[in-house]
């Protein structure tokens, strides 16, 4: 049986069975979202997805409204520098973190939803939908692909994933984009079924570890 097929199979049961548990974490988490940031409990934006097809993301909204409008003034932070990515160590503009006035940091409900990756919980919608796949490459901003040199275009060839191989290779680390692209090249190239159940249970392991750490 053809491994695409299979592979499509893997993500139909494990995006229903996401689905589900996403449906109960809502139970729980909505209303913690909307007490501490008042609006929509899920974020919607727009991604680049294979062959460069556009497409909704899905994640319970971690970071407050204006965040989109307050990007540009954080640009200088970003420790993935070029902008083809964009990674802080500390975001002002998820729902709870606070810079205090002795310049330590405050962090609430938006923090702890993004470090445990409950946030990501309803891409399993995106899976069922056929936009996403269990696991694959990150699915990029438009600005960023905008940035994008001609090798960096490599990484749009499969569908993008829920986790990968940059999520499970210590992705806090590396922060150079062409070694991101690397990751993603190697998994686009070596790609069979036992290396996606590898990456998701080390993506499990990751998790809880980060779990652990809050």
């Amino acid at each position: 049986m053809n491994e695409l097929f299979l592979k499509r199979v893997f993500d139909i049961i494990c995006g229903l069975l996401g689905c589900i548990l996403t449906l109960v974490i809502c139970i729980f988490i909505g209303p913690a979202i909307y007490i501490a940031s008042p609006g929509p409990i899920f974020f919607s934006q727009e991604r680049v997805g294979k062959n460069g097809k556009k497409f909704k993301m899905y994640k319970f909204r971690s970071m407050y409204l204006d965040a989109e409008e307050r990007k540009a003034e954080l640009m200088k932070d970003n420790k993935l520098g070029d902008g083809k990515m964009f990674k802080l160590d500390f975001d002002p503009r998820v729902i709870g973190n606070k810079v205090m006035s002795d310049g330590s940091h405050k962090i609430g409900i938006g923090e702890f939803i993004r470090k445990t990756s409950i946030d990501e919980f309803p891409q399993f919608f995106n899976v069922l939908k056929g936009d996403m796949s269990i696991v694959g490459t990150r699915p990029p901003l438009i600005s960023e692909t905008n940035l994008y040199e001609y090798q960096h275009f490599a990484r749009l060839a499969i569908k993008p994933g829920i986790t990968g191989m940059w999520q499970v290779s210590g992705r806090s680390e590396i922060i150079d984009f062409d070694e991101v692209v690397k990751l993603d090249k190697y998994y686009i190239e070596n790609w069979n079924l036992g290396l996606d159940i590898k990456i998701l249970l080390k993506t499990v392991l990751v998790v809880v570890c980060k779990k652990g750490a809050v």
